[in-house]
């Protein structure tokens, strides 16, 4: 697909709203939106790449209440011809529908393969990635399972949302300070996914987020790796102008 002139491309990931409260979130959801507003006369199409919310399970005529800023937003860019695509995070797994009726919004679950001005990208939120991290590929898979989502949906809204912005703020916890340093290329595992990758197909981009660290590696002489970071602390996001790709940082 070839960029219109004078358009770019957005990529932005880990607002993580809802978390850690709703004065907090809120504060954090004008930002983005103020955010969007500015480069709405430059935007070609925008891709967010997972963990948009701390926590999102749509039941059959429910969704979590709040972030109108936002999603009224993202309706208006769609209304006006911009794309916007959606990719599910391990915090907001549960969609099913919402954003493709109500905000004409694409959702995609797994990594996408994109190319524009004749460049190569392999897009994903990049959750259960690369080597390692078993316990956590195991419960992907049980989350991801339509008995399991059915289970859940049959609890009332104020337990299921209860529970599961509970286990979220246990799995902030866990994690800790380590998600703020790079812990070089051989223990990265995005990168060694990029690598095994690479081995059997070219791209020139890797796009990912969950790592909540802004990274911008160099995989070869042809091959970069993006990691969005995240709006919970840096307010960082990737742009495309058609040629290049730059890691970057909001100011408001």
């Amino acid at each position: 697909m070839q960029l219109e002139a004078g358009k770019k491309i957005y990529f932005i990931s880990d607002f993580h709203l809802g978390a850690p409260d709703h004065a907090q979130s809120l504060k954090r959801e004008k930002k983005i939106v103020q955010f969007l507003e500015r480069i709405e006369p430059e935007l070609g199409q925008l891709f967010i790449v997972g963990d948009l919310f701390d926590f999102w399970y749509e039941y059959k005529t429910v969704v979590p209440k709040g972030y109108v800023r936002l999603l009224g937003k993202l309706a208006s860019l769609t209304d006006k011809g911009i794309p916007v695509h959606f990719f599910v995070g391990n915090h907001d797994m549960w969609v099913n529908g919402y954003f493709e009726e109500e905000l004409n919004i694409p959702v995609y679950h797994e990594e996408k393969r994109v190319e524009f001005n004749g460049k190569k990208f392999l897009i994903g939120h990049g959750d259960g990635l690369g080597p390692g991290d078993h316990g956590y590929k195991f419960i992907k898979k049980v989350f991801r399972n339509p008995v399991c989502k059915w289970f859940f949906g049959v609890l009332h809204p104020s337990w299921g949302i209860g529970i599961a912005n509970y286990m979220s703020r246990k799995s902030r916890a866990a994690t800790g300070q380590s998600d703020e340093i790079f812990l070089g290329e051989d223990k990265e595992w995005l990168i060694q996914y990029c690598r095994e990758v690479l081995q059997k197909e070219k791209f020139d981009y890797f796009i990912f987020g969950h790592r909540h660290l802004p990274i911008d590696f160099k995989l070869n002489e042809e091959s970069r790796y993006i990691n969005l970071g995240d709006w919970l602390r840096y307010d960082s996001y990737a742009v495309f102008d058609g040629k290049e790709i730059r890691l970057e940082y909001y100011t408001p």
